[in-house]
C-alpha cells in the first residue's frame, strides 16, 4: 500500500483535534473505486505500451543482422578483410553514444514520444534498407555510423516514457517485457534471418543478404507508422486519457516517491538535469557496472558464429541460435517478476550472471556439441539480470525526471562502449574454441557482481540515513526508500 494511500473509507479523517485532511481518493470516489479506475489505467497504459517490444524487435534486428549476413556472403561481396567487419559492427555504437543523452533531453523537453520515437524509427529502417545497395567497405561503414545515430533514441526513450507511467513495484516487470523484444529479436532475427537468406539469393538479381536489409528495413519503417496513433506521450501531456485518469496518472507517481515527478521537482530546466546528472557519482559508478556486463553479453553479436562452431550448416546454425533465446525470454520475465514482488533487485541481477560464467566455462573446457549449446543456453540466461540491472537503474535516479532522462541515457550510452571493445573480442583466429573471449567475457561479469555488491551497501546505509530521519521527525510511515 502506498504512503498517501488509506484505509480508513471517510472521506475526512481527523487528526490531533487540529488538522483536518481530505482523504486522496475522495475525487475517485473511494478507495475501491479508485483501484477499479487504476487497473483501468493501467490496462490502458499497457496495451498501448506494448508496441514498444515490436519496436525494439526491429531496432535490434536492424542492428544486428550484419551478425547473420556475414555468415551468407556480406564479407565477401563487399571484400573486407582482417578487422573490418568488426569495425562496421562497432561504429554503429559511435554513434549510438553521441546521440543518447541530447535524444533523452530532447524528449523530455518536447515531451511527444508518441510521435518523435516513431520519426526516429522511419529514418533508421530507411537507412537500414540503405546498407542493401553498399557496394563496399565505406559504404557499409557510414549507413552503420547513422544507424547507430537515429537508433541511440529508442531505447533510453523507451526506458524514461516508462519511468513516466509506472511505480516502483510495476517498473521491473514492464522494463523485462520490454527487453524481451531485444531477447526474442535474437530468436526471432535468425529465424527471419534464415528464411530470407535461404529463399531470397539471386531474386532480382541481389544477393540474399541484400534482401535481409530491404525486408527488415522495410518492416521497420511499417510498424513505426503504426506507433505514432498507438504510442502514448507522458501522463500531462497524453489526450486519450479522460481528466480523472490523467489526475490518478500523476498522483500516483507522486505516491510513489512522495513528490510530484515535474512541477515541484523540476527547475532550472534540462541543463540542471544534465548537471545533476553529471555531479552523481552513483551515474558514473552503474555506467561502468553496466558497461562491464555489456562486454560480458558481447558474444550476443557473434552468436551464429559461435552456433556455427558446432559443426552445422548456414541455415541449421541460424535455427538453432532460437531456442536459447527463446528460454531466455522466459527466463528474464519469472526473475523481473519474482524481483518486483520481492522489492529485491542484486541477487536477481548477479544470479544468472553466475550461470552465465558456468556456461563460459563450459565452452573452455570442451569441444563437444551437445556440452557447447547447453553453455549457448546458460550464456543466453544471463539477459535475465541484465534486464533486472536497467529496472534497477531506474529505481535509483527517481527524481527529478531532467536528471533521470539524463541519467538513463548516460548509463546506457557509456555502457555502450562495452560493445565497441566487444565487437573486437571474437576475431575468427581465436575460434572455433574462443577460450580467450570466454575468459574476457568471464573476468567483465566478476567485475560487475563486486561493484554492483558495493552499490548495494552504499543503498543501504541511504535507507538506514532515511530511516533516522523519520524517526527524528516522527514519521510512522516509511516513504521513498531504494531497492536493493
Amino acid at each position: 500500500m502506498s504512503v498517501h494511500e488509506k484505509s480508513d473509507p471517510e472521506d475526512v479523517q481527523e487528526f490531533d483535534d487540529k488538522h483536518v485532511y481530505e482523504d486522496p481518493d475522495a475525487k475517485y470516489g473511494g478507495h475501491e473505486a479508485r483501484l477499479k479506475l487504476e487497473k483501468k489505467l493501467l490496462l490502458k497504459v499497457d496495451i498501448r505500451m506494448s508496441i514498444l517490444i515490436f519496436i525494439y524487435i526491429l531496432n535490434y534486428i536492424d542492428r544486428n543482422n550484419a551478425g547473420a549476413a556475414r555468415v551468407h556472403g556480406f564479407e565477401e561481396d563487399l571484400h573486407l578483410q582482417g578487422q573490418e567487419f568488426a569495425t562496421l559492427l562497432s561504429i554503429l555504437y559511435v554513434g549510438y553514444i553521441i546521440m543518447q543523452i541530447p535524444s533523452n533531453m530532447f524528449l523530455n523537453w518536447v515531451g511527444k514520444p508518441s510521435l518523435y520515437l516513431p520519426a526516429c524509427m522511419i529514418v533508421w529502417g530507411t537507412i537500414s534498407c540503405l546498407t542493401g545497395i553498399t557496394t563496399n567497405f565505406v559504404g557499409a561503414l557510414l549507413t552503420r555510423f547513422f544507424l547507430g545515430f537515429v537508433e541511440a533514441a529508442f531505447f533510453p526513450g523507451a526506458l524514461f516514457l516508462i519511468s513516466k507511467w509506472y511505480k516502483r513495484d510495476e517498473i521491473g516487470l514492464r522494463t523485462a517485457i520490454l527487453y524481451c523484444g531485444n531477447i526474442i529479436s535474437n530468436a526471432f532475427g535468425s529465424l527471419m534471418a534464415s528464411g530470407i537468406l535461404s529463399g531470397m539469393n539471386g531474386k532480382l538479381g541481389h544477393s540474399a543478404w541484400r534482401w535481409l536489409f530491404y525486408i527488415e528495413g522495410a518492416l521497420t519503417i511499417f510498424i513505426a507508422v503504426i506507433a505514432i496513433f498507438v504510442l502514448p506521450d507522458f501522463p500531462a501531456t497524453t489526450k486519450w486519457l479522460s481528466p480523472l485518469e490523467r489526475e490518478l496518472a500523476m498522483q500516483r507517481m507522486e505516491e510513489d516517491v512522495g513528490v510530484g515527478d515535474q512541477g515541484e521537482t523540476e527547475e532550472g530546466g534540462q541543463i540542471r538535469g544534465l548537471i545533476l546528472a553529471i555531479k552523481d557519482w552513483k551515474v558514473w559508478w552503474m555506467s561502468l557496472a553496466l558497461t562491464a556486463q555489456v562486454i560480458g553479453l558481447s558474444f550476443n553479436a557473434y552468436f551464429p558464429t559461435l552456433s556455427q562452431t558446432m559443426g552445422y550448416s548456414y541455415t541449421i546454425s541460424l535455427v538453432l541460435c532460437a531456442p536459447p533465446f527463446i528460454f531466455t525470454t522466459i527466463m528474464a520475465f519469472i526473475v523481473s517478476r519474482h524481483s518486483d514482488k520481492t522489492g529485491e533487485r542484486f541477487y536477481h541481477i548477479i544470479t544468472p550472471f553466475v550461470f552465465g560464467i558456468l556456461g563460459y566455462i563450459i565452452a573452455i573446457s570442451t569441444m563437444n556439441t551437445a556440452a557447447r549449446y547447453v553453455s549457448l543456453f546458460l550464456m543466453a540466461q544471463s539477459y535475465a539480470g541484465f534486464v533486472c540491472m536497467y529496472a534497477w537503474m531506474s529505481n535509483s535516479f527517481p527524481r527529478p525526471p531532467s536528471k533521470r532522462a539524463v541519467a538513463l541515457a548516460l548509463m546506457n550510452a557509456f555502457s555502450q562502449l562495452g560493445n565497441v571493445a566487444g565487437s573486437y573480442i571474437w576475431p575468427k583466429t581465436w575460434g572455433p574454441s574462443y577460450r580467450y573471449s570466454y575468459a574476457i567475457c568471464i573476468s567483465n561479469f566478476g567485475l560487475s557482481i563486486v561493484m554492483l555488491w558495493i552499490f548495494r551497501q552504499h543503498l543501504i546505509s541511504l535507507n538506514k540515513k532515511l530511516d533516522e530521519e523519520d524517526e527524528r521527525k516522527g514519521v510512522e510511515e516509511k516513504g521513498f526508500r531504494y531497492l536493493i
